[in-house]
């Protein structure tokens, strides 16, 4: 397993280069992809897609999914950050597929500006802000993250995503009430998803049906589990420091795990996991997420801005709970910080 140490004495080299005619920013492991942050016009919120392992494998649904992809929720697309309620708008929700008549319920997340794209050998730092935008036109958010996508030996790679949310001026207080619809998420390929899963309907936070059908199982392998030893459907609306999603792609184990900070509103995290592929982190929806068990109704005053931290990591293997442990407390020793809000 890799640690701080052994990754700054042997790590291969990541470099960034900022495209803005094509509206992306693309980031490389000794010459290979690992990504790229992109803000297209037929998107709704930045997003990084697609991501690659060190091996060469592409972990995210495609986009617009492929043929042999679930077609479901077109919002879902690479790795990205929103809300489902952020002051009675729908951000995580929309996309090209939203009717015209509902478009002035959602929210969009616009990317404003590349403020430092920089690489730096064995890592690179891209800088960005954004602004959240409401269905009537006012802005409640100004976001800033800081990305820093990092490569070590062992087939590790790495992005740590801080980001940001302060109220734009003139909101006074921007409230994120209790919604399951949040707020780091991940959508995977086919070969990541449940093998227990057999479709069905899903609801919405608003209420609108997702519907889905069976699809052939032969190849999906993917399999959670928590800091807290739930696995598989049992994740869902649970809490935990972190939590892994593993399985073999090409006849390769693969793992994608999101790792939560000591510091993060509503820490630790509840993960709003799927079978069918999307993998979030979301601690602020705790009512919808525990059955009113918990609330939070969180809130960000202007002046008073919240960060929220995580690392996600992507390995070419199955790394054990205990590995996943090590890599939790060196995040959560790096990560630091504290957050305000006015809930």
């Amino acid at each position: 397993m890799a640690t701080t140490a052994s990754m700054n004495a042997q790590s291969p080299k990541v470099a960034i280069k900022s495209v803005p005619a094509e509206k992306k920013v693309e980031v490389t492991v000794d010459g290979k992809a690992f990504t790229t942050y992109m803000w297209p016009d037929t998107l709704e919120k930045p997003v990084l897609y697609p991501i690659t392992t060190a091996s060469g494998i592409v972990v995210t649904r495609g986009f617009p999914p492929l043929a042999n992809e679930r077609q479901d929720h077109p919002h879902h697309v690479g790795l990205w950050f929103n809300y489902g309620d952020v002051d009675g708008f729908d951000f995580w929700n929309n996309s090209d597929a939203i009717k015209p008549d509902q478009k002035p319920k959602m929210g969009s997340v616009k990317h404003r500006e590349v403020v430092k794209a920089e690489s730096k050998g064995d890592h690179a730092v891209l800088e960005v802000k954004a602004d959240w935008i409401s269905g009537d036109g006012k802005t409640r958010l100004n976001e800033t993250t800081t990305f820093t996508f990092r490569a070590a030996a062992g087939g590790v790679r790495m992005i740590d995503r801080v980001t940001t949310l302060a109220a734009a001026k003139g909101t006074g207080t921007v409230k994120l009430p209790d919604n399951k619809e949040g707020a780091l998420g991940l959508r995977v390929i086919r070969a990541l998803e449940d093998p227990a899963e057999k479709g069905g309907e899903f609801k919405d936070a608003a209420g609108r049906v997702t519907k889905m059908g069976d699809m052939d199982m032969s190849g999906v392998t993917g399999q959670y589990l928590t800091s807290e030893g739930k696995v598989g459907k049992e994740v869902w609306g649970t809490r935990g420091a972190w939590t892994k999603l593993s399985g073999t792609v090409g006849g390769k184990p693969v793992t994608i795990a999101i790792l939560d900070a000591p510091g993060n509103p509503g820490y630790p995290t509840y993960w709003h996991a799927r079978g069918y592929g999307l993998f979030a982190a979301n601690p602020l929806g705790q009512a919808a997420l525990s059955n009113n068990k918990d609330t939070l109704n969180f809130a960000i005053a202007e002046g008073r801005p919240a960060t929220f931290r995580y690392r996600i990591l992507f390995i070419d293997g199955n790394p054990s709970a205990a590995d996943m442990q090590k890599y939790a407390a060196a995040w959560a020793s790096t990560s630091g910080g504290s957050t305000s809000s006015n809930p």
